[in-house]
């Protein structure tokens, strides 16, 4: 066989295995997820959590370039030699399938965490419209513990350097209660690239290569702690996006500070009052009533920022993603953001807030 038919033809076995990979959930949960992966996860936050900037970025960068200059270079010769030119394509997304994987995204195929925290999947609208009035009453509480008046929006006093310290207070004391929530050696970037994640309509992503959480700090600060501790849950292993969105929150809400026990509060009752939105306008309306203004000017200010960055850019790559998270076993898609509902709304069917 010749070389280069070597990494095109590991491609294919690697999707071949991924596709048997996906009916041994336990075994991905044991052996990668809480065996192989916790030491490179470890590893590379370690090394690279020292750098105050994102190395993750640089490489993405760096990578853009040179492909760029490859295409930029093969342009002519692309139809004389497309069968060579295809041979490396399909080599170079081998080797970087083949890290993506392991490095992080074998967590695609883990238990789900419905099963490992025994949370029931359904739940009624009786039981959506319980939770929702549960969570208003508690989201309101702690806006005016903050502003002292119902209708000021919550300012954030913290920078982000400071969220990124203190929200492992939040997580530290999550793992009190849940010892498999417990998160170490803290690698948070404000992201090099978060205008374009901006135009992109993403809070944040977690680099698969450097495990590096990178967050958007152009947003709204509010927002901000949950957004982080979104990322942070990705780093400890956690693929789904409604599991993560499910942890940011009850590592929000564990923190001791009220700031970031409203961001998380108020994050989820937007994920709510959003699927109220779907379900029955009429109860959303009443709902609406019953929220203070300061947190619906808090929403506003979320809206107000995002609506100016609006394209059709944003648009592209939510499909994009779409079909990204569809491909690694999230068969919602983009909607598996909102699916978190689900977790919260059972996970508090009897629990106290």
């Amino acid at each position: 066989m010749k070389r280069s038919y070597i990494l095109p033809l590991f491609l294919l076995i690697q999707i071949i295995i991924l596709k048997i990979i996906q009916f041994f959930p336990e075994y991905v949960e044991h052996f990668y997820s809480n065996g192989i992966y916790v030491y490179i996860s470890e590893f590379s936050r370690i090394i690279l959590g020292k750098f105050p900037f994102s190395m993750g970025d640089c490489l993405y960068f760096i990578l853009i370039v040179l492909l760029a200059k490859w295409f930029w270079t093969k342009r002519k010769s692309w139809k004389e030699e497309w069968k060579n030119n295809l041979l490396s394509v399909l080599s170079v997304l081998s080797v970087f399938y083949f890290f993506f994987h392991i490095n992080w995204a074998l967590n695609y195929y883990r238990e789900p965490l419905f099963e490992k925290m025994t949370i029931e999947r359904d739940y009624t609208d009786a039981d959506l419209l319980t939770f929702t009035k549960k969570l208003i009453t508690k989201t309101n509480t702690i806006q005016y513990l903050i502003t002292k008046n119902d209708s000021l929006k919550v300012v954030f006093p913290y920078s982000q350097d400071q969220v990124f310290e203190m929200n492992q207070n939040g997580y530290k004391n999550l793992s009190r209660e849940y010892d498999f929530f417990t998160y170490s050696h803290l690698s948070i970037k404000k992201s090099l690239f978060s205008l374009p994640l901006t135009y992109m309509g993403f809070g944040g992503y977690l680099n698969p290569f450097t495990n590096e959480a990178q967050v958007n700090y152009l947003g709204p600060m509010y927002s901000f702690p949950m957004t982080t501790n979104h990322e942070m849950a990705h780093q400890m292993g956690y693929a789904s996006e409604s599991e993560c969105n499910f942890i940011g929150f009850l590592s929000s809400i564990k923190n001791d500070n009220l700031y970031f026990q409203y961001s998380g509060y108020s994050m989820a009752l937007r994920y709510c009052l959003g699927n109220w939105q779907v379900r029955n306008e009429k109860t959303l309306k009443k709902l609406l009533k019953t929220v203070h203004p300061g947190i619906l000017k808090n929403y506003q200010e979320s809206e107000d920022f995002w609506e100016q960055y609006q394209t059709p850019i944003e648009t592209g790559f939510h499909a994009f993603y779409d079909r990204f998270l569809k491909i690694n076993q999230q068969k919602d898609g983009m909607d598996s953001y909102s699916k978190f509902v689900n977790l919260m709304v059972n996970y508090y069917k009897e629990r106290p807030f």
